[in-house]
């Protein structure tokens, strides 16, 4: 995977809010719902939403700005400064000549000063292959009394697989059981937890593509939540706009308003003026805490036709009580 700093399109120094606010731009020009002819646009959500699981979170992103973890989120094996060819002392050391180490029960120790000659060329599995060879299989032990097992060589885990999965607002609120298909072809369900957050993922342990040891890695699906026709979201709390009729808002009445877990009655005060909005408690999104309030912005809403009578009302009222809601803004 490509560095995430380059998938996001930032700098290894920018803030938290515009990491986020890059990956938020990202995901709306790279989701596959609006990329639905290109083939590719799966893929590339999956690495974004892979980028930005290390770079929105705080540690994540200090271990890998150390170096301790890679672009995949997996740990990177540190500690051996001679291996590969790598730099010590401002000398360049030649694959064939490495120094010493001896393996205790404290870990892997420098020895004196003295050199060796390591002659596999091989991945770290391979390294530690030829560390504990001679030492006698299962049974054997090392001279620091540190026993060696096969299977103290981690085998290949194998590789992860990306995909994405769209739920509607409602499945992401209460949540939901999908089956996805795989860019392999297999096809897993996949329990989508009540609360959701758009672009979060979801891990399942061993059912990505096998490795060379058996081992399957993991699946990653990135969960997006379709826009809604009614509600946006901010955070926990759900917006909407509110239509109602000139009469309502001038003599106020009994409203229904919509919810994600069905429509509620709403008192509307007589002289209620469109842009007011009333905020009702544990109508939004579900979070850790505590479900979200639905915030109801009023918007005064004319008869779809002209109708005379209502024409000459409004005449005689500004003809006979004019009055200006623009006073005083210059």
């Amino acid at each position: 995977m490509r560095d995430p700093y380059e998938v996001l399109g930032v700098a290894r120094g920018a803030s938290a809010a515009d990491v986020k606010s890059a990956f938020r731009k990202l995901a709306k020009k790279l989701h596959p719902d609006a990329n639905k002819h290109d083939p590719k646009a799966a893929s590339r959500f999956a690495e974004l939403n892979a980028a930005y699981e290390i770079v929105g979170d705080a540690d994540k992103r200090k271990s890998f700005d150390n170096g301790e973890i890679d672009a995949e989120g997996k740990p990177r094996f540190q500690g051996f400064e001679g291996f590969g060819g790598g730099r010590r002392g401002g000398q360049h050391t030649g694959a064939e000549g490495f120094e010493s180490f001896s393996f205790g029960p404290e870990g892997f120790q420098r020895a004196g000063g003295g050199r060796t000659t390591f002659r596999g060329q091989g991945g770290f599995e391979d390294i530690l292959k030829d560390v504990f060879s001679g030492m006698g299989g299962r049974g054997g032990r090392a001279s620091g009394g540190f026993q060696v097992n096969a299977e103290d060589v981690a085998p290949d885990t194998g590789n992860e697989v990306a995909a994405t999965l769209t739920v509607t607002l409602a499945e992401a609120a209460k949540g939901t059981k999908k089956r996805v298909v795989l860019p392999t072809g297999k096809e897993v369900d996949v329990k989508v937890p009540a609360g959701i957050a758009d672009g979060q993922q979801i891990r399942l342990r061993g059912q990505g593509l096998a490795g060379r040891g058996g081992r399957g890695g993991d699946l990653l699906i990135a969960v997006a939540i379709a826009p809604h026709p009614v509600f946006t979201r901010e955070g926990v709390d759900l917006r909407l706009e509110l239509p109602v009729t000139l009469y309502e808002a001038v003599l106020g009445g009994k409203v229904r308003v919509p919810t994600l877990g069905g429509a509620v009655e709403l008192a509307i005060p007589a002289g209620t003026n469109a842009g007011r909005t009333f905020r009702l408690k544990g109508k939004g999104f579900p979070g850790k805490d505590a479900t979200g309030d639905l915030l109801a912005t009023v918007r005064v809403v004319l008869p779809d036709r002209p109708d005379p009578e209502f024409e000459e009302l409004m005449r005689k009222w500004r003809d006979g009580k004019p009055y200006d809601p623009r006073n005083g803004m210059g």
